[in-house]
């Protein structure tokens, strides 16, 4: 959907204006004054003198222990003053002390008034209280403060923030009056709580009132289209954000940015970041994530390098975008470059590093990070962990992903099947087969990629009963439909042990059409065990299913030449050359310098 050029006119911008930040200023410096002189005049203690004074240092977090310390000093503050500093605590970093002094203004005889209910519910809302945010709507109830508008809307917001939508729905039903603040507050609650069907269904209803929306609204529901994946709603709510005005604000376009992205739109995302007046650290990482999904990593690589400040997250998308698209060795690079910029990474980061040391097989770098995550207490969840594991194995250090397994104080399936399946191709068979009963005894419910590490683990250790065994406990002991690799695995298990007639027997029994890894698999058992008759049958169907893949004919032809036919397999040659059939050249990645 073209996004309309007429909608630059929406975008906005919500920061503070000089002239407001220089009156804020100015308010500071008078009530500074203000008080110096009260203190002059010993009026410091009177509540009528002092009140504006607390009213002003109790609403910034900067000057609310002023405002403490004067109200400390007052023998008997008015409701206004308990109001000024409820109000304050509720919006500071500790609304618990809200609650507290509520009990305590209640003690001193006063039973408040709609003002302080606001302020108490939504210290509620913020500690998550909801025991005792009940308490206080009875209490509100009986002074008949819930009829406010106001009141009502903290109470909605209260009981959302609590995950308590009946109730809160029930206040919004109730209400004589609503206003933007009513609807938005039980939108939000509905999103917190995953309810997107209902966030969409009260935006109709929104409609049918005739309340127009605001961005707060239209970045829920767009946040509830995205999770619903429903793509139409979605494109109608941006329409509707074009034609009725809703000014779009830095939180609106980042939403908009990263739905674009995420269905891989990066063209109309890119026409949003384009027209914001104000842009966050936000905008850009969604950005540099869209260009990343959408694999045009030059693009998102050059919103990187034009980014006025980056963070963690930054750095992240572009390490874990060039990782996720397999371009190994630039993210290795940019890791490098990101530590030389002392920016310290996250989980992610090094995760995504992580995979791509395993790609590359770079064991020292891998080693490095490890070191870094131990050294520098970089949180080590189980996503880390696992992928210390996959990098340990895919480098072939399975005692050090071993070491890294049992020092997990978490794990799940995952992790069982990283290690398993490094044990098993790695050569250790028998010591994955012992996990796996091990996983087994500690509850751990096996994946269908478990079982392709354990049946590999059978195929390197000839056990090819145990592995038919397991092969069979997938469906009957796990509900597990075999896949095409399983069925793979077998024919594997079965060739390396010189069945071949039996693994060709499994391959027509197969419920798929086999493809052709599972015929290459026997073709190269025939080739080891010089079975012609057989190795002909997979030669015919591999030039069927992958005519120009050269290892096909050098198989066959190698099998005629072990089995002393020379003619057929020159004719095999020849075959390749009529037909232009090409052998890739073979390649090696090197390190020198720390540079793949």
């Amino acid at each position: 959907m073209k996004f309309a050029k007429s909608i630059s006119r929406l975008f906005t911008t919500s920061s503070m204006t000089p002239y407001q930040s220089y009156q804020l200023s100015n308010n500071l410096i008078s009530i500074k004054m203000l008080h110096g002189q009260l203190l002059r005049t010993q009026q410091h203690t009177d509540p009528s003198s002092v009140s504006t004074v607390i009213r002003y240092y109790a609403l910034s977090p900067t000057t609310l222990h002023k405002a403490y310390l004067l109200f400390n000093q007052i023998e008997q503050p008015t409701l206004s003053i308990w109001n000024y500093m409820l109000r304050g605590l509720s919006i500071s970093n500790h609304p618990i002390a809200a609650l507290h002094l509520f009990d305590e203004m209640r003690e001193q005889g006063f039973w408040g008034n709609d003002f302080t209910f606001v302020s108490v519910f939504k210290a509620c809302a913020k500690v998550l209280d909801l025991r005792y945010g009940i308490m206080v709507h009875s209490h509100a109830m009986k002074l008949g403060c819930e009829s406010y508008l106001y009141v009502s809307n903290a109470l909605i917001h209260m009981y959302a923030s609590c995950s308590e939508l009946v109730l809160a729905r029930r206040v919004f039903d109730e209400m004589p009056d609503r206003d933007l603040v009513s609807w938005n507050s039980l939108i939000c609650g509905y999103t917190q709580c995953n309810r997107f069907k209902d966030v969409v269904g009260l935006f109709d209803a929104m409609q049918e009132a005739n309340v127009k929306p605001d961005a707060v609204t239209m970045v829920k529901v767009l946040l509830a289209c995205s999770y619903l994946g429903d793509t139409e709603i979605a494109d109608s709510m941006v329409k509707y954000i074009q034609d009725n005005g809703v000014e779009i604000d830095v939180y609106l376009g980042n939403t908009l940015i990263d739905m674009y992205g995420r269905r891989g739109s990066v063209e109309l995302a890119r026409e949003v970041f384009d027209q914001m007046t104000e842009k966050n650290i936000v905008s850009w990482n969604a950005m540099i994530t869209g260009y990343a999904k959408a694999r045009d990593l030059v693009a998102a690589k050059k919103v990187f390098d034009e980014m006025p400040k980056r963070d963690v997250i930054s750095w992240s998308a572009m390490i874990t975008g060039y990782s996720q698209n397999k371009q190994f060795s630039d993210a290795m690079k940019l890791f490098r470059e990101m530590m030389v910029a002392k920016v310290r990474p996250d989980e992610i980061t090094i995760a995504s590093v992580l995979s791509a040391c395993a790609h590359l097989g770079t064991l020292n770098v891998g080693m490095a990070v490890h070191y870094y995550i131990c050294e520098h207490n970089v949180k080590a969840d189980l996503y880390v962990g696992n992928s210390l594991i996959d990098m340990y194995c895919k480098c072939g250090s399975v005692e050090k992903a071993l070491e890294v397994f049992q020092e997990m104080k978490e794990k799940d399936s995952v992790s069982w099947t990283s290690v398993i399946s490094g044990l098993a191709v790695n050569g250790s068979a028998d010591d994955a087969l012992e996990l796996f009963s091990q996983m087994l005894g500690e509850g751990f419910r096996p994946t269908c990629g478990t079982f392709v590490g354990i049946l590999l683990a059978c195929a390197h250790a000839g056990l090819v009963d145990k592995g038919l065994e397991y092969f069979e406990s997938m469906e009957k002991d796990y509900g597990l439909v075999p896949e095409i690799k399983h069925y793979g695995c077998v024919v594997d298990l079965l060739s390396r042990s010189g069945n071949l007639d039996r693994a060709y027997e499994f391959i027509n029994q197969m419920p798929m059409v086999p493809d052709v890894v599972i015929w290459r698999m026997l073709l190269s058992s025939c080739q080891l065990h010089k079975n012609v008759v057989l190795a002909e049958i997979a030669t015919n169907k591999l030039f069927e299913l992958d005519p120009c893949n050269s290892g096909s004919y050098v198989l066959s032809s190698n099998t005629y030449a072990g089995a002393d036919r020379w003619d057929d397999a020159m004719k095999l040659r020849e075959l390749m050359e009529e037909g232009d059939v090409q052998k890739p050249s073979g390649w090696s990645s090197l390190e020198a310098n720390r540079e793949i």
